[in-house]
């Protein structure tokens, strides 16, 4: 967000932006960690290292180079909301667990668990695509919605149960 007020100097945010077959991705960082990933193609602001590698390692995923992040994460939302985000971190490449799944692992009612994965605020990189109904591929809440969770998988190799 904008620091300042009327009459002051506006500071942009650190951010970096990139397209990729889902849409162009924005990245935003504070305090040298990553804190949120938006589907749209924003201005950049201030350049990071940890952005100048967050855009790295996520071309590298979209051209088939990189199956595993390694970012500095900052997830903002409750202990909850971090709990699903590091059970969701967890999911290797190519796989996938369902609501249900994480939902006894964390002893949360499945709608919560479902919840929490809607507001995941690093998408992609935190790979809330890899969980699913038991019996439906579940939802999706970046651009593209349920369309670019299939990509996704499919890019993964994880969608075998969808052909």
């Amino acid at each position: 967000m904008p620091h300042g007020g009327p009459g002051r100097n506006m500071v942009a945010m650190p951010s970096v932006s990139l397209d990729t077959q889902i849409g162009p991705l924005t990245i935003d960082s504070h305090a040298g960690e990553i804190w949120r990933l938006r589907w749209c193609d924003a201005p950049e602001g201030a350049q990071t290292p940890e952005l100048s590698e967050a855009r790295r390692q996520l071309a590298a995923y979209f051209d088939g180079k990189l199956t595993e992040f390694d970012l500095p994460l900052s997830v903002r939302g409750s202990d909850f909301q971090r709990d699903v985000c590091d059970a969701m971190l967890a999911i290797p490449f190519g796989e996938t667990r369902t609501y249900g799944d994480l939902s006894a692992d964390l002893g949360a009612p499945a709608q919560a668990i479902g919840g929490a994965c809607g507001g995941n605020p690093i998408p992609v990189i935190i790979p809330c695509h890899r969980i699913l109904g038991t019996a439906s591929l579940g939802g999706f809440s970046g651009l593209g919605g349920i369309e670019t969770k299939v990509w996704l998988l499919r890019h993964e190799g994880a969608a075998g149960l969808l052909i």
